[in-house]
C-alpha cells in the first residue's frame, strides 16, 4: 500500500524569488509613542516618578548607612572620661564623631548633674529626632512604591478606551487597535517596574534604618548605666 502523496502546486505565474521577508524592528521610545498623547503623559510621569525613586534610595542608603557607622571603641573611651570626671574631652570626642549615638550622648553630658530622669528625657528627644532625619523622603519612596503601579493601571484603562472608541468608529484594523493595545502594556509594565523598585527599596531602607535605630537604643541604655556607676 502506499500513501498518499501530497503535491504543493504554485502557480507558475506569480513570482516568488524576489519577496524578502520584512522585519520588523521594536524601539521603547517608538512604542510609548505608539500610545498618543495620553499614553505618552503617563508614560513622562512615571519616568519622573522612577527618578526621585532611585533618588531617594541612593541617598537615604548612604545616610543611614553613614549613621550606622559606630566605633566600637567610642563608648569605652566615653566611659573613661566620664570615670575621670573628664567631660570637656568627652564632650569634644562627641563633636568630633558625626553619627546620631555620637549626638545622643553629646545630649546627655550637657545635662549631668541633673536627675537622671531629666537625662533621660533629653535623650530619648534627641532620637526621636535623629530617627526622624533618618526616615526623611522614606515616605515619599512609599508613595511611588504605591501610586506607580495605580498610574501604569490607569494607562491601561485609557489605553483600552481608545481601542473601543476606533472599533465603534468602524475602524477595526490592526494599525487602529495598536496605539491603544500599545499604552495598555507599556504604561502597565513601566509602572509595576517603579513599583517594585520603590517597594523593595523602602523595606530595604526600614531594615537597615531598624539597625540604626537598635544601635541608638543600645548606646543609650550603655550611657544611663555608665551615669550611675561610682566615678574613680
Amino acid at each position: 500500500m502506499f500513501s498518499n502523496p501530497i503535491f504543493l502546486f504554485q502557480d507558475p505565474a506569480i513570482d516568488t524569488t524576489g519577496i524578502v521577508p520584512q522585519e520588523t524592528s521594536f524601539s521603547l521610545i517608538g512604542i510609548i509613542t505608539q500610545g498618543g498623547a495620553i499614553g505618552i503623559s503617563i508614560a513622562i510621569v512615571l519616568l519622573i516618578l522612577s527618578i526621585f525613586a532611585v533618588y531617594i534610595l541612593i541617598e537615604r542608603y548612604l545616610t543611614i548607612k553613614r549613621a550606622g557607622e559606630v566605633d566600637e571603641n567610642f563608648m569605652n573611651q566615653i566611659r573613661q572620661y566620664v570615670q575621670t570626671s573628664d567631660i570637656n574631652n568627652a564632650m569634644a570626642l562627641c563633636n568630633n564623631t558625626d553619627t546620631p549615638v555620637a549626638r545622643l550622648v553629646a545630649k546627655g553630658l550637657q545635662r549631668i548633674g541633673k536627675p537622671l530622669t531629666d537625662i533621660s528625657a533629653a535623650v530619648e528627644n534627641v532620637g526621636n529626632l535623629e530617627i526622624f532625619k533618618l526616615e526623611k523622603r522614606l515616605s515619599t519612596l512609599a508613595t511611588i512604591a504605591g501610586a506607580a503601579p495605580m498610574i501604569g493601571f490607569l494607562g491601561t484603562v485609557t489605553g483600552m478606551i481608545l481601542s473601543f472608541m476606533n472599533m465603534a468608529g468602524g475602524d477595526v484594523s490592526t494599525e487602529a487597535l495598536a496605539g491603544g493595545i500599545y499604552q495598555a502594556l507599556i504604561t502597565t509594565a513601566f509602572g509595576l517596574v517603579v513599583g517594585i523598585i520603590a517597594f523593595i527599596g523602602y523595606n530595604s531602607l526600614v531594615a537597615l534604618m531598624d539597625r540604626v535605630i537598635f544601635k541608638m537604643e543600645a548606646a543609650t541604655v550603655d550611657f544611663l548605666d555608665l551615669l550611675q556607676e561610682p566615678a574613680k
